[in-house]
């Protein structure tokens, strides 16, 4: 039976890291939010305003990787989802999806000190390696720093989620 493997975390957590080799484990696509947004929507990108105009084009993109995962379930292939729902009302949306669809999945949850991901965005955003979607300024940062909220007990106690730590070289589950 395929699988979902949905990672969520802060940004800055090392999602993009663990997802490539997530993918590589379970010879599954990894299907990353932040690569459609950048390639569908930065250029038309406002200066102002831009919480709104965010949210409208983040909730077609996740309804279309959402087509696109229902297809590769139906064909037995594994999908990795990195979908940026850092609040748990849009992670509670998005299960009741998998859910009306009787999907099994997983949730991997990254984390680390706010002042570690902020140097890893940093330094991502210089050096536009293979993680890099786009540009994240510290006052985007701030705020999607800001609005990451955690699974409390209750989505702790009615899902499979998995914490994942990561260390200097790798990543464990805990």
């Amino acid at each position: 039976m395929a699988h979902v493997h949905l990672i969520e975390g802060p940004v800055g957590a090392g999602k993009s890291t663990f997802a490539a080799q997530l993918s590589a484990t379970h010879a599954a696509p990894h299907l990353a939010l932040d690569d459609w947004m950048a390639r569908l929507f930065a250029p038309d990108r406002p200066e102002t305003d831009l919480m709104p105009w965010y949210v409208e084009r983040k909730d077609r993109c996740i309804d279309q990787i959402w087509k696109i995962t229902r297809g590769l379930i139906d064909t037995g292939t594994d999908v990795i989802l990195e979908l940026g729902l850092i609040q748990r009302t849009a992670r509670q949306q998005f299960y009741a999806r998998l859910d009306t669809a009787d999907i099994a999945h997983t949730v991997y949850v990254l984390d680390a000190p706010k002042d570690i991901r902020h140097a890893r965005v940093r330094r991502r955003n210089e050096e536009q390696g293979p993680t890099f979607s786009m540009v994240v300024p510290d006052a985007i940062f701030e705020i999607a720093s800001g609005l990451w909220e955690p699974p409390d007990e209750t989505e702790r106690a009615t899902r499979d989620i998995r914490f994942i730590t990561p260390d200097a070289t790798q990543f464990s589950a805990s």
